[in-house]
This record gives structure tokens, sequence and C-alpha cells, in this order.
């Protein structure tokens, strides 16, 4: 996975060669299959090749259809299904050996004036020059080991959660987890490049939620995971390359499935939020993904 975010950028640099289609490289990776968020990214990234500049994306639905392997480069294929005055819908769709793994739609809107309200920040969160790195408390609390560093690109911090002694009490919800995130390295001024960034680290912590009441480690040899569907709503300007606290909380989990929700906030302003349903299937020991 990018270790820098020049090499992040690097990844969201496609190759279009065909009407609505693109290449998207595959990083080297000690992953067993393609992290979703770099899908996301990459697919945001190629639906935004095909609209207008004065358009922004304002909500991402996606489904990840297969596990992606961890080798092969993917082909997104965009069709348009709306362009009208004030909205265009774009539909996107990775294809990797020859295997549709990936199916989204993206919606984008000409920016205008409107009603603006939003919710405040959680009150008493710790800044992030107080809150370990997530790779320490991962290191911490599970052992030193190579799959950890496969984000370093992104400035995780971790700032709490809701399990027996941590930090948040239980309260509205039953499982929570805040972390503050951003690129390790300074980006340019594009907001498509923001977005994009945004879609990828929403990937990172988000399934894991669900599983912050239960006695089982999310990346362990207790569970089998992976994401099924995941949503990204982009509510107001941000920069990834600044911190923001991606606030989550896990209203459900029944039958081996997770839903959990996040919210990125910045300066104070609620920025995006997030919605990903994924499989946390338990099973019989199994190797650390390596």
């Amino acid at each position: 996975m990018p270790a820098n975010t020049a090499e992040l950028l690097d990844l969201l640099d496609l190759t279009r060669f065909g009407d609505g289609s693109f290449l998207g490289r595959h990083p080297r990776t000690r992953m067993q299959r393609t992290y979703g968020g770099q899908v996301l990214a990459q697919a945001l990234t190629a639906a935004y090749e095909t609209v207008a500049r004065d358009r922004v994306a304002h909500s991402l639905h996606a489904y990840f259809l297969r596990p992606g392997a961890a080798d092969a480069d993917m082909r997104f294929n965009v069709q348009e299904l709306r362009e009208g005055n004030t909205f265009s819908t774009r539909r996107v769709e990775a294809i990797q050996e020859d295997r549709e793994i990936f199916i989204g739609s993206v919606s984008f809107h000409g920016l205008e004036p409107g009603l603006d309200h939003a919710d405040p920040m959680p009150m008493e969160v710790p800044t992030p020059d107080k809150c370990p790195r997530l790779v320490d408390v991962m290191d911490a609390r599970f052992g030193a080991h190579s799959i950890w560093h496969e984000w370093d690109a992104l400035d995780v911090r971790f700032a709490g959660d809701s399990s027996p002694g941590g930090s948040i009490k239980q309260g509205r919800h039953v499982a929570s987890m805040r972390v503050w995130v951003k690129t390790e390295g300074e980006l340019n001024d594009d907001f498509r490049i923001h977005q994009a960034v945004l879609a990828y680290l929403s990937d990172l912590t988000l399934l894991s939620v669900s599983t912050v009441p239960h006695p089982v480690v999310f990346m362990s040899s207790q569970l089998q995971t992976a994401s099924i569907d995941h949503a990204v709503w982009f509510h107001r300007d941000f920069r990834a390359d600044d911190w923001m606290l991606y606030d989550m909380f896990s209203p459900s989990a029944s039958s081996a499935l997770g839903f959990s929700n996040g919210r990125l906030f910045q300066h104070g302003k609620l920025v995006a939020s997030c919605a990903q349903e994924g499989l946390i299937r338990q099973v019989e020991a199994r190797a650390l993904l390596s």
C-alpha cells in the first residue's frame, strides 16, 4: 500500500484507455486482498474524469461484489446515467482479471446556496497531539506486525472507544470509536483529490467499530471480515491533509453482519458522513493477514 502521500497521489493518477474507461494501478501490498478504500478512491477519481469541472461529488454509494486480487490492476468503466442542469450521475464498475469486483454510483452537484445546519462535533475529545498513533495502539494490543503499516500514507491517532475500560462511555451508542486522521504529507488544492483521499481513509476503521462491544479482535484469527457496501456523503469543504475527527458508532450487529456509521469533522464542522455494512463472521483460528 502507499507508504507516503506521494505514493497515494500516484495511486489516484488513473490512465485513460478508452471512452469512459480508466486503468487504476494496484500497489504492492502485504494484504491478501485489495483494500476497499483504494477501490472507492479510484472509482471516484474515474467518475470525476467524466463530469464538468463545476460539478462536485456529494454522494458515493458502492457494493463490493468480490474480493479484489492484491496483485492485479483494475479497469474502471464509467457510464453516464444522468446529465441534468444541476446534477450529474455516474455508474462505475471495477473489473479485475475479467471479473466485476465492484459497482458504485456517484452523484455530482453544481454548488448553490441553501439552508445550512449541522450537528456539533463531540465534546471533550483529546486533541491529536495527545492521542497515540493507531499503529502504536495496534502494536501494544496485538504485537508488532507489518500489516499495521499498510496505511502509512495516513497519520491516524486513536482517540478512544467504548470497549470495557475505554474512554467513551456507553450511552446513546453501545459501540463507538474515534480517531483523528489526515494524510502524512501535504496535498494540492484540487478538491477532487481531497474527496478521493477521504473516500480512501473512510474504509480504514469503520467496520471495526461493530466489534467493539464483543470479546473478539477485528484484525485477528477470530473473525472473517469484508466490506460489503459503503456510502459517503460530502457535506462541506475540507482538506484531507488537515486533521479530521472520525466519530464512528455501530447501531447494530446481527447475523454475522456489522453496520456502522461515521461522521467526519474538521475545525468543529461536519464535513462528511459515512455508512458501511460488512461481514464479521466468527471462525476457527486463522492466520493474520500477511
